[in-house]
Parts: C-alpha cells; sequence; structure tokens
C-alpha cells in the first residue's frame, strides 16, 4: 500500500499534534507551540511531515493487521491434512501470544515509558524553575555585590580624604605650636621688658613721686609729681604725664603728654641703660622750671599764650593779626629775665624799641599785662 497521493502543501497549514506527542512538544519544546515569529517555510515543512507519518502510521497498522491474519491462516493451513478438515474442524481460539501480544506489550511498555518520560519532565521543569529562581537569586546577590564594592569605594575615598584632612591638621597643629612657642617667647621678652621698666620706675621713686596710671605689652604710662617738700612751689604744678613706649632692639622712647608737652622738651629717645637717667633729667628740668611753668600754667587762664620749651619763647596772640613773641632767660624767675623779642603785626614787624612795662626788672606777667593793655600797638 503506498501513501496517499492526493496530499498536498498548503502554506497556511499548521502541524497538528494528537496526545502524547502534544504533551512532549509542550514540556520540550514549548516555543514551537507559541512563537508565531517563525519562518513560513518552516511551519509548512512540519505540516507536511506530520502528515506524512501520520498516514504512514495509519498504513502500517494496516499492514501489520493483515499480515497477522496472512500468518495465522498459514500457520492453520499448515496444521490441516485434507481440505475437509478445514470445514469441520472448529474455529481455533484466540490467540493470546504472538505478534499481536508482542505489540500490546510493547504498547504498554510505551506507555510506561511515556509516563515515566513525563514525570522526568515535570522533575525536570521544577528542577529547571528552581535553576531560575537560584539565578535570580545569583544576580539580584551579584547586584548586591556590586552596590557594596561602589559602598566599599566611596569608603575607602571617604577615609583617604579623612586622612588627609588630619595630615593638614597635624601639620596646621605643629605650625601653632611653634607659633604658640615664639609667641611665648616675644610675651616673656615684653614680661622682661616690662619688670626692667618697673625697675626703672622703682628707681627713681626715692627722688620723686611716681604713679603708675597703665601698662601694656609695648607702653607704660606713668605720672610724676614732685615732692611737695622739693620746691616751694611744686605742689601748685600739674601732674607730668609720660609714655613710655617700648621696643625689641633694647630701645625706650619716652615723650611727655599733650597736656603738658608745651612746658618740657620734646621727646626723648635712648637704650634701655639709660631709661633711669632720662627720667631723672625730665623730673630735673621740671622741678627747675617749676616757677616758670606755675606761672605760665597760671597766665593760661587769662591770655591766650603758647609756651615752646626748646627755643623758651612764650607767644602771645593779642588779635587775629597780632603776635608777640617774648624770650625767657635761663633760671628765670631768680637769674635770667623774659625780654620782647618781636611783635608782627599782619605779617610785619612793629617797632617797640623803647617800649617795656615801668618796672625796670618786668616779669613775665607784666610783660603781658603792659602787652595786653598798651594802646600802641
Amino acid at each position: 500500500m503506498k501513501p496517499n497521493s492526493s496530499l498536498k502543501p498548503a502554506a497556511s497549514l499548521r502541524p497538528r499534534f494528537h496526545g502524547n506527542d502534544f504533551r512532549v512538544l509542550q514540556r520540550c519544546e514549548p516555543v514551537m507551540l507559541d512563537s508565531d515569529s517563525d519562518r513560513e517555510s518552516d511551519w509548512t515543512e512540519a505540516a507536511q511531515m506530520a502528515l506524512y507519518l501520520t498516514d504512514s502510521r495509519r498504513v502500517q497498522k494496516v499492514l501489520w493487521r493483515q499480515l497477522f491474519v496472512l500468518d495465522s491462516m498459514m500457520s492453520l493451513l499448515e496444521g490441516l491434512e485434507s481440505s475437509q478438515q478445514l470445514t469441520t474442524q472448529p474455529s481455533p481460539p484466540h490467540p493470546e501470544g504472538g505478534a499481536r501480544g508482542r505489540w500490546k506489550a510493547l504498547k504498554a511498555e510505551s506507555r510506561a515509558a511515556v509516563e515515566e518520560t513525563e514525570t522526568l519532565l515535570g522533575s525536570l521543569q521544577d528542577r529547571i524553575q528552581q535553576i531560575h529562581n537560584r539565578r535570580q537569586t545569583l544576580t539580584q546577590m551579584a547586584q548586591q555585590l556590586s552596590t557594596k564594592v561602589q559602598q566599599h569605594q566611596q569608603l575607602q575615598e571617604f577615609l583617604q580624604n579623612t586622612h588627609n584632612a588630619l595630615r593638614s591638621c597635624e601639620q596646621q597643629l605643629k605650625q601653632l605650636e611653634a607659633e604658640s612657642v615664639a609667641a611665648l617667647a616675644q610675651l616673656t621678652d615684653q614680661q622682661r621688658l616690662r619688670d626692667r621698666l618697673q625697675g626703672s620706675v622703682s628707681a627713681v621713686q626715692d627722688h620723686m613721686q611716681v604713679n603708675l596710671l597703665s601698662v601694656s605689652q609695648s607702653q607704660v604710662t606713668l605720672e610724676l609729681r614732685p615732692r611737695p617738700s622739693s620746691h616751694p612751689s611744686s605742689g601748685q604744678l600739674q601732674p607730668l604725664k609720660l609714655s613710655v613706649t617700648l621696643s625689641h632692639d633694647d630701645r625706650f622712647t619716652l615723650q611727655a603728654d599733650e597736656g603738658t608737652c608745651v612746658l618740657v622738651q620734646d621727646r626723648v629717645c635712648g637704650r634701655w641703660s639709660e631709661l633711669s637717667a632720662a627720667l631723672l633729667e625730665v623730673m630735673q628740668f621740671y622741678m627747675g622750671e617749676a616757677e616758670l611753668l606755675t606761672e605760665i600754667q597760671a597766665l593760661r587762664s587769662s591770655f591766650p599764650i603758647d609756651w615752646r620749651p626748646a627755643q623758651r619763647q612764650l607767644v602771645y596772640l593779642k588779635t587775629a593779626s597780632l603776635v608777640c613773641h617774648l624770650e625767657v632767660g635761663e633760671g628765670y624767675p631768680s637769674g635770667g629775665r623774659p625780654r620782647l623779642v618781636s611783635v608782627q603785626c599782619d605779617g610785619r614787624p612793629v617797632d617797640m624799641s623803647g617800649r617795656k612795662p615801668p618796672n625796670s626788672e618786668p616779669s613775665l606777667t607784666e610783660w603781658l599785662v603792659f602787652l595786653c593793655s598798651t594802646s600802641l600797638i
């Protein structure tokens, strides 16, 4: 028997699966059942092959049955002795063995193998699912590990930055320690200077009355006041305020306060070893000119005057345009005498020859009273 020759391939024909074939394909190759993206030629060949195999199997079953009947008939004819025996002999019992029995046994084995295969496929699918789950778990763990690696790198960078900052802080700390040592040494030197200055001030306390007003790192302000018993008129003098400025090259600058600067000489500079002598010299000058300074202090309340100690000149401003200059001799009032040096009106000299107070030896106060009251200028 030949295969059916009337079968023709169709472009849209799909393979038809039945029974165990469909289940096997569903477990092993589900893509072949669900995929719609395969090429049309593959589906056509598969459909043709499935139809051909199905028809071939049907034809083979028919042939096997015919062969089984032919074999049974030949066995029966071989056992007969005459043709009458064929009609008189009862029908043979239904054979239990032979090809049909073997076929049934093979069919049962095939079913058992299919069931075992399905069981194994189910177990395999479960294992595949477990492997898939484990793969997902491993993927998640790999992502977590990558995240932790990044965090570890960031932590290392942070630790490196912290280490660098710590090194910088240590360097700054060393620098600050060096600066603090230098500042401490400087403070020690200033304290020594202050102690030396205080010693110098203490050295002159036997000769005068000293009040320490303020002490800073580089300057000391003090007040000198002659003892009342040192001079009859010294008690009327204003206190002499002095500022002593210290320097790091072992030198000092002594300067009187603005209120008394016009009464004494300009500022005095020198070495530390000369400070005591400079203070004594200023105080002796201040005490030696006690009467003159007292008189000048009294005249300031009545006349617009200016005392220039370096030139020993007294400038009297009578009017805005009239200026008188008086010179005071050394040792005034016991020795030297004041005399009129010049009178200027609008910058031009005024002749004052032969004009003086009626007293033969006028004092500084008498000169000012004369110049203020005379109408000749």
